[in-house]
Parts: structure tokens; sequence; C-alpha cells
């Protein structure tokens, strides 16, 4: 051991020959800082040439420290310097730190020496042992350069081979993948020819299953490739150029649709084609695209009644269309018949019309429950794979995990391949004859061929034209909207009817404006109501809904018609009561057969037979159910007149309760003028009668009775045309039924009445006296023969016995107050029995008219009866 002249330091020989010594610091108190301050001069290269870093260790067991390879004399005299620098500058402080040094370093020195003596076995027996540690070193790093060279020879015989074998693999791999990567770009390359060949023969779907294709294939396989930066935004603005293009060609396709010639031939036009513009305007979410069928659907409504209006006017040679040119005026100058069919073929063409939109619309709509059948058989299909998705990851795995061994490429896969190629990986092992893929591929060049070929072989779907069509799986409509689109296009159905009718309606205004429809007879309104009705239904058939707008123009028609229909015939029966004489009038052959119709349940005018009716003669009464009614000829024309009211609600049944309010106003109206004509004798001064005899209100009462006859047949009549919640109206028969029963009640009266009077006039001017009969009575019974003759050929046997009975009690009231006038009795006496002689007169005439033989008189009831 040597130390220091100032004994801080411990040098110690290395045990080599190489004249290099150790230092060992005994304390790191001020020596610590002496090493700071070494280590940092060496560090900054100040003092020592060799820029060595210096290590301070630890001798274990003695407590010493040393640093290794070291010159002492130079440690020393490079901390002497740096102390020499300092007091150079401060030479008071420089040497009170040299003494303060001083002191250290004995203290150091008695501390390192007293260390030293009681460590000096244990640290000599260290550096003794530090020969067998070398010893030790060598040999270890033998064993380990003969097994390296082993391991080298096992890596060339056992793995190099198997390596390369792999590295090959992977480089086949990388060019197949290359290759592949190389001719799908070569196919994106050939897209825009290839679309616009598509274009030329209006493959509108298959071009945009292209473009989204390639657009797909450019976003996961392609992305990054410098020479197709542009492809895509070329591809949208393609793609937008499709758009108008179908929405272009679509509206040509309607037009040309619909501008058919009208035949009978309700084939779709072009079906393929339509229903590739309708695949191809679903994809690309253009759902408003049955508006432009709709804007096409006015304006060939407008050209199919143009196009009638100026066929019919140019077979017309009576209209001169170089003067009258609007087509408005020409049609004006039309008859009913050349109105009449210009009209019933307009109906033609809107029928033909209407269903061949309804054959297109329904094309187009069942591509669209296509779509929405397959949106929802996908959505089933993900449900079921969803749900079965955990065990057959489960049993993938297990198949996975029980194979005999791994095989190297996938213990390379998973072992090496980033997060990316391990969830390519992962769907191999579903997959077990796919290749490994590299850590530097992005995907699978296969998987994107079978996903581009998968949209290109979805599932064919029939539609009901027999053309099939690949629906696509990118066709991102919800259910919602492909509902609410197929909603619409029924309602186009519903708007093309009431297109039609609309159109119709204005027609019909057009020709009604000079009041050429308030003028038609009965007839000609009949007909043209048919024909109306009969293109109603004909619509609602086809659109499966109704249209109002038609049918209202009709109602309003037919209001006019029914107000003029019973203005006429109010004014016609007005006129015939106002003539009439009420007297018995002749029957025609005619009339009874319209009465037998009514009997056999036919509430109809039977067709004219002229042939017939002229051989046979006018009978004397009208036969009805096997009773004869004697009538009036205004009656008669009545009938008849109920009969057209009743047969018009059959033609128009949409006027049956107005048809019902006229019909009752019209008998009431007969029953009022009537009673004012017979009872109210009014004829006297309209016809100029001189008197109303009881012939003629006889004759009143039966065709009263006739029209009551006729009552509840009508009311059954209407009764079956009528709504449920409208037999409320009925009533109104029920209230003309008793208005009738109170006239004919009031005529019997009026009878009655007369005879009464002259009862009372006669009677009261009776004389019991001799010769029997009496004149009185004589003249009572001339009087009640009159009245016999009168009414017995006119009223049926029963009224006039009633009639009779009641006349019999009138005159037994008469001659009861006259016998109590004069005092004479049934005692007997000889006044009773001129009386009784008298009144055997009265009775034995009376019974002997036609009829009342059988009448119970009951004269006792002139006498008083005794107390």
């Amino acid at each position: 051991m040597i130390l220091d002249h100032q004994g801080t330091f411990c040098i110690i020989p290395t045990g080599n020959r190489s004249g290099k010594f150790k230092l060992h610091l005994r304390t790191p108190g001020p020596v610590g800082d002496f090493y700071k301050l070494l280590k940092y001069r060496c560090q900054e290269r100040r003092f020592m040439k060799d820029a060595r870093t210096f290590a301070l260790l630890k001798i274990p067991s003695t407590g010493l420290y040393y640093i290794p390879t070291i010159n002492p004399g130079q440690i020393w005299n490079k901390y002497l310097s740096t102390a020499g620098g300092k007091g150079n500058r401060d030479a008071a402080s420089s040497k009170l730190l040299q003494e303060k040094l001083s002191h250290y370093l004995d203290i150091v020195e008695v501390n390192i020496a007293h260390q030293i003596s009681l460590r000096s076995e244990a640290f000599f027996h260290a550096m003794t042992s530090q020969h067998e540690l070398q010893d030790y070193l060598r040999k270890t790093s033998q064993a380990v350069k003969l097994l390296r060279e082993k391991i080298a020879q096992i890596d060339k015989v056992m793995c190099e081979g198997s390596l390369r074998v792999l590295r090959l693999s992977l480089t086949r791999n990388n060019c197949i993948k290359a290759y592949n990567k190389l001719k799908l770009m070569a196919t994106v390359h050939q897209t825009q020819p290839t679309v616009q060949l598509l274009l030329s023969t209006s493959e509108f779907v298959g071009a945009l299953d292209l473009i989204a294709t390639t657009q797909e294939v450019l976003q996961q396989e392609l992305q990054g490739i410098h020479s197709f930066r542009h492809l895509g935004s070329q591809l949208c603005e393609l793609e937008k150029l499709i758009d108008k293009m179908m929405i272009a060609e679509f509206s040509t396709y309607a037009r040309n649709d619909l501008n058919r010639p009208l035949e009978d031939d309700c084939q779709i036009l072009e079906e393929e084609r339509l229903v590739s513009l309708v695949f191809g305007l679903l994809k690309q979410r253009k759902l408003n695209f049955y508006e432009i069928y709709g804007d096409e659907m006015i304006i060939t409504a407008k050209n199919i009644i143009k196009q009638c209006v100026v066929n019919t006017v140019s077979q017309i040679e009576e209209i001169d269309t170089e003067v009258v040119v609007k087509l408005a005026d020409q049609m004006r100058m039309m008859n009913f018949p050349q109105w009449f069919d210009l009209l019933k073929n307009i109906f033609s063409k809107f029928t033909i019309f209407l269903k061949r939109i309804k054959a297109t619309l329904n094309t187009i709509r069942s591509v669209v429950f296509l779509v929405l059948d397959k949106n929802q058989k996908n959505r089933d299909l993900e449900d079921t794979l969803q749900k079965n998705s955990k065990d057959s990851t489960v049993d993938t795995e297990v198949a996975y995990l029980t194979h005999e061994g791994m095989f190297i490429s996938d213990a390379f896969s998973e072992g090496d391949l980033p997060p990316v190629a391990a969830d390519t990986t992962s769907q191999r092992n579903t997959s077990p004859n796919s290749e490994p893929c590299s850590s530097d591929s992005v995907s699978e060049p296969e998987c994107t061929t079978d996903s581009s070929s998968s949209k290109e072989q979805t599932s064919s779907s029939v539609t009901p034209g027999a053309v099939e069509m690949m629906i696509s799986d990118d066709m991102k409509l919800t259910d919602l909207e492909l509902v609410r689109l197929a909603n619409n296009i029924q309602e186009l159905l519903y708007n093309a009817s009431d297109i039609c009718h609309d159109r119709s309606v204005k027609f019909l205004m057009a020709r009604a404006k000079d009041g050429f429809l308030e003028k038609l007879n009965s007839n000609e309104f009949v007909t043209l109501s048919r024909l109306m009705e009969g293109f109603i239904l004909d619509t609602e058939q086809i659109c499966g809904r109704k249209s109002m707008s038609l049918r209202g123009a009709l109602q309003s028609q037919a209001n006019r018609f029914v107000n003029r229909f019973h203005e006429e015939r109010k004014t016609k029966l007005s006129l015939l009561l106002d003539n009439e004489r009420w007297k018995q009038a002749e029957v025609p052959a005619e009339f009874q057969d319209l009465v037998d119709s009514v009997s056999d349940g036919r509430i109809s005018l039977p067709e004219k037979k002229p042939s017939a009716t002229e051989e046979r003669k006018p009978a004397e009464f009208l036969i009805v159910e096997g009773q004869k009614y004697a009538t009036v000829g205004t009656v008669l024309l009545l009938i008849r007149i109920i009969l057209e009211y009743c047969q018009c609600v059959d033609n128009i049944p949409s006027i049956t309760t107005d048809m019902l309010t006229r019909l009752s106003d019209l008998l009431k109206y007969f029953n009022s003028r009537s009673c004012q004509l017979v009872l109210g004798a009014g004829a006297l001064q309209v016809v100029g009668l001189k008197t109303i005899t009881t012939k003629n209100l006889a004759l009143s009462s039966r065709c009263l009775q006739l029209i009551v006859h006729y009552i509840p047949i009508i009311r059954a009549h209407f009764e079956a045309r009528l709504q449920p919640k409208q037999y409320s109206m009925l009533r109104h028969f029920d209230h003309i039924t008793k208005d009738y029963h109170d006239h004919v009640a009031e005529i019997s009266a009026k009878l009655v009445a007369i005879m009464d009077s002259l009862f009372d006039k006669l009677l009261s001017k009776y004389e019991v006296k001799a010769p029997v009969p009496s004149a009185c009575f004589r003249n009572i019974c001339k009087q009640m023969a009159k009245m016999h003759e009168a009414i017995y050929d006119l009223l049926p046997e029963e009224q006039t016995q009633m009639l009779f009975l009641r006349i019999n009690a009138s005159y037994k009231l008469h001659l009861k107050r006259q016998l109590a006038h004069l005092n004479v009795v049934n005692d007997g006496g000889p006044l009773n029995g001129l009386v009784t002689s008298d009144v055997a007169f009265y009775t034995g005439n009376l019974q002997a008219l036609k009829g009342l033989n059988n009448l119970d008189l009951n004269m006792a009831e002139i006498w008083e009866q005794k107390r």
C-alpha cells in the first residue's frame, strides 16, 4: 500500500505489470468533494489529456473505495493546480483552504490507516480470489463460444431451409397479391368505358352497381393509389349524370306510355325498361319520380279530350271549322246524339287510359315491394346470424385447438402479425383453405373479388312481367320510405281517376253553359245519367276508390233535372185538373197494360206495342187486382206520371230522396187541388160546370181510392232504394195516405149531407094523411133511386151499402123528428097505420135497388121508445 505525501489517497497496485495503480479513498467526506471535482475536471478536459470517465467503486467487506486504473500523481497535481488556480485569484482564501485540506488529510490518513488495519485480511483475500474469477470467466467464455457454434450448425441444418420456405411462401403470396392488385387496377381502369357502354344500352342499374363497386374498391383495396386519385370524383360526377339521365329517361317513358294510341290494349310498354328505371331510381333514392308520371297524366288527359273533340267535329259536315274556330264553340253546335257519342268515346278512352296507368303503377309498386321484401329477408338473416354467432365462434375455436399440432404458418401469423393481420387470421381460422397473409398487405384480394361477385350475383326476383332484376344490397332505403313510396304510388292511381273525372266535369260544364243539359228530356237525361254512372263505376272498379267530382256534377245536374222534371209534371197535372170535367173516362189499353205491369211487381213503363194497341178497344173501367175503378183521364195520366217518377229513381239512384220529396209534393197537390175543384166547387168557375153532382163526388172518391191503392206499392219501391238512415222520409207517404182517407171520408160525408138536406126539406112538410104512399115518400124514394143510379157503377157494392146505411140513418132521424112533431106514435091507430104504409113503401123501394136487397134498415127506430 502506498500513501501519497498528504496521506489522503490510498494507492494499491493492480497486480499486473502495466505500471498502473488504483486509487482508494477512505471516506466519502471531503474526498467525495474531491472526487466530484476530479470527475468534473476530467469531463471538462481541462487538466487531463485523456478524457477518461472515472467510476468510484466500493471494495466488498472493507469500506474502501477505489478508482480503476488511475495515476495518483496526475490526480494530485491536477487537484493542486486547480486549487492553485483558485489561490491565484484569492490568495488569502487559498491559503486558508490549504490549511483546512491539510487538516482534513491528516484526519483521513489516520482513519484510513485504522480501517485498513481492521480489514486488511479480507481486502487481501479479495485480491487473491480475483485470479480465480478470471479463470472462471475464461472458461465461461469458451463454453458460450462452443454453444454458439453448435446453435449456428443447428440453424443451418434444421431451421434455415424451413425459414427459407416460409420467406418464399410469403414472397409468393405478396406477388400474388401484387398481381391481383394490378388486375384489380386494370379492371377499375376500364370502369368508365364500361359505364359508357352500359349507358348506351340504358343499363342504368348495371352502371350504378359498377360505379358503387368501383367506389368501394377505391376506398378499401386501392386507397392511396396515385394514378386513381381523381377517379373517385369522376365517378361521382358520372353518377350525378346518370341520375339526370334516368329522370329524363323516365319522363320520356311516361310520355310514350301515356300517349300511345288508346286502343283496347292495356299491355305495359317495355316492361323490362320500366323495371330497370325504377330499380335505378330507387338505388339513387330518387323517391319523387312518380310525380313526373303524375304531371304527364294531367297533360295526356287534356289531350285525350281535345283529340276526341277534333276527331268528332271533323266528321260532322254541319260544323264549319273555318268559321267556328274554338273547339268549345264547335262542341256546342252538336246535337244531343252527336254530343252523347262524343262523351261516350271520351269515357271509353279514359277507361283504357286508367287501365294502362293501373298496369304501369302496379309494376312500379311490385318493384318497391320486391325491395321491401329483400330488406325484410336481410334483416331476418342478420338476426339469425347474430343469434348463432356465439355458438359458431365457440365451435370454431374448439375445432382449431383440437387439431393435431399447430401449423408453423399459423404460429407465425399469430406471433408476428399486427392487430389488423390478427383479425385477418381470426377470419382465416373460419376458412381453413385460405392462404396466410403478411403484415405488409392491406387485405386479401380474394376477399375483394368475392365481395364484388356477391353483389353481382344476388338472388334474382321475378317481376310481374317476368323480368328478373338484381336487387343490390346497397339500396339503403328504410321500410318506412318504401311503404310511403308504395302508398304514394297507389295515391297516384287515385289521382288519375280524379283527373279523368275533373276533365269530364269541365267537358260537361262547357256544354252546359247554354242550358243544354237542362233542356234534355227524361229519356235523354236518363241515357246520359246511365252513361256517367257506368263510367263512375268502371273507374271505381279500376282504381278502387270513389271519385266525387263527376258524381257531384251528375248530382248537381240531376237536381236541376229533378226540379225541371217535377215542375213540368206538376204544371201538366195542374193543367189537366183545371180542364177536368170530372166525368168517367174510357181506359185505353195501354193504361190497362201499365196497371197490369205494376200488379206483376214491375214499377216501370211498358214498351209501346202499336199494332196490339190499335186492335184493343178502350175499356169502361180500370181493372186493378180484380177490382173495377171508374176514373177520370187526369188520374190515368197521374198514374203514368207516378210511374215515371219511380222509373226515374231506378235510372238515377242518386236522386231517390229528391224524387221522393217531389212525388210527395205532387200527390199532395193532386189531393188538395181535387178537393178544391170538387168539394170546394172550384170546377164551377174553372171548367164551367153547372153543378157538382153526386156522380162527380163519387167519381172523385173512387179516383182518390185508386191513388191510395198505389201508395203502399210506391212506398215499398222507394224504401228498397233508400239507405236505412233515410227511412224516416217514408213518413211522407203515411201522411199522404191519411190525407187521402180523410178526403174520401169528406166526400162520403158530402154525399150523406146532400141527402140529409133533401130529407130535411121534404120531411119537414110531411103530413100523415091519405093517399098512401104520400107524395113526400114517393119523392124521397125517387131521389134515393137517383142517388143509387149515380154512384152504384162508380163505387164498390160494399161502399154503396155503407153509404146508403148512413143515408138511411139520416132519413130515420129526420122522420123520427117529424113524427114527434106531429105527435104520431106507434099505437096501432089510423095515423100509425098510414106512417107504417109509407115506411113500408120506402123500405120496399130502397131494398129493391141493386145491391141493397139485404140491407138492414131497422125502421123501428123511427118511433119514440116508451118509457
